[in-house]
């Protein structure tokens, strides 16, 4: 078989390339003749993320959909046009065009549709994002990594979330023995076993408006019987270590953090909801409170489990967050320890349903 140009557009946020590399990294184990490359943008998490895990990236020019009636409306046109131009450059020659959301995919999607290129589009949120659902007028070849009820993506493939190698190789392990799993990862992270543990994180980039709760509460928390790891961001200031509190701008080991902890704060954005289904035990999501609703929804599947509640960031504060830890702490041990949902297969299938539209494609 002669090498293949396989593109894959995911962009912006990890909850957009993590599972893209997963399944680029599934797709050539299988074909490693062929030649993977990423499109994203100059702005996006992409521009580390590609490179560190060996693939290729070519950027286009990132085109926001504009939320309100303001310039960026009548500059849009062109802007998204030039966007499409440059992703048709990329995506030329290609056997398959393999999107997962974000800005960048829009661009993807087009320039694939204009050169008759095949489409497979993979969606990890409860809903569907901009880009996606204009993808999915242009090919049949939908997955979704839980149901969704609306859009096109109702009739789509189910596959999962495809899961980042250090967390897929940490379910794996824990599968056999959970409670030796999370003990061994207490130890890791030098968290005593009698004591209850908590992870705080604010997503890929942190949350100034998370650490700032924190911070204003933090005497009360050192004050309790517990451990605790805090996640604050590359870009913002690292707090003191003190007692019971550690800080770090960034978790390398997010597998060992998410089994050890018995209970995360965090936003809900779709990967760290399927990771925590994967490796969790219990969290408290505080979603996004702009963007198209869908973080509360991304959580809804750990809520029904009785594996997370979910508290608005209006309601949310670092005096809520006292007056309220010691319940959720009770309710995080009384949590089994297993965690909720399987997802190593998920990269495979849809590397098998990119296989079977190359193939119907004579590819």
């Amino acid at each position: 078989m002669s090498p293949r140009k396989i593109v894959f557009a995911a962009g912006g946020t990890a909850g957009h390339i993590e599972p893209a590399l997963a399944v680029a990294k599934e797709w050539r184990r299988r074909f490693p003749s062929d030649e993977c490359i990423f499109m994203g943008t100059p702005e996006g998490l992409e521009n580390s993320l590609v490179p560190e895990s060996g693939f290729a990236l070519e950027n286009v020019s990132k085109v926001p959909m504009p939320r309100r009636l303001d310039s960026h409306v009548f500059r849009f046109p062109l802007r998204m046009w030039n966007s499409v131009q440059q992703a048709e450059a990329i995506v030329n020659r290609a056997s398959l065009v393999v999107g997962f959301g974000g800005y960048v995919s829009a661009s993807a999607y087009m320039a694939a549709k204009k050169l008759r290129i095949p489409l497979v589009i993979h969606d990890a949120n409860a809903k569907i994002g901009w880009a996606n659902r204009l993808g999915s007028y242009f090919t049949e070849n939908l997955a979704v990594s839980r149901p969704v009820q609306t859009s096109r993506f109702s009739r789509a493939t189910v596959t999962g979330t495809p899961l980042r190698q250090d967390v897929h190789e940490a379910l794996t392990l824990a599968s056999s023995d959970w409670s030796s799993a999370r003990a061994a990862a207490k130890k890791s992270m030098g968290w005593d076993l009698s004591v209850p543990s908590i992870l705080i994180l604010g997503g890929s980039q942190g949350s100034m408006w998370l650490n700032n709760e924190i911070a204003s509460v933090l005497p009360a928390l050192q004050a309790m019987n517990v451990s605790i790891l805090h996640a604050v961001g590359n870009k913002n200031v690292v707090p003191l270590n003190s007692g019971n509190y550690r800080a770090t701008p960034y978790i390398t080991d997010m597998a060992t953090a998410y089994l050890a902890a018995d209970l995360v704060i965090s936003r809900s954005g779709a990967i760290t909801c399927s990771e925590l289904e994967a490796l969790g035990r219990f969290s408290l999501f505080i979603p996004l409170p702009f963007g198209n609703g869908e973080q509360a929804l991304n959580a809804q599947n750990l809520v029904n489990a009785e594996r997370a509640v979910i508290v608005t960031q209006k309601t949310f504060s670092g005096s809520w967050l006292i007056s309220h830890l010691p319940a959720l702490v009770i309710q995080a041990l009384n949590t089994p320890l297993n965690g909720l949902v399987d997802d190593r297969d998920a990269a495979r299938k849809i590397a098998n349903m990119m296989e079977s539209v190359m193939k119907r494609e004579g590819m």
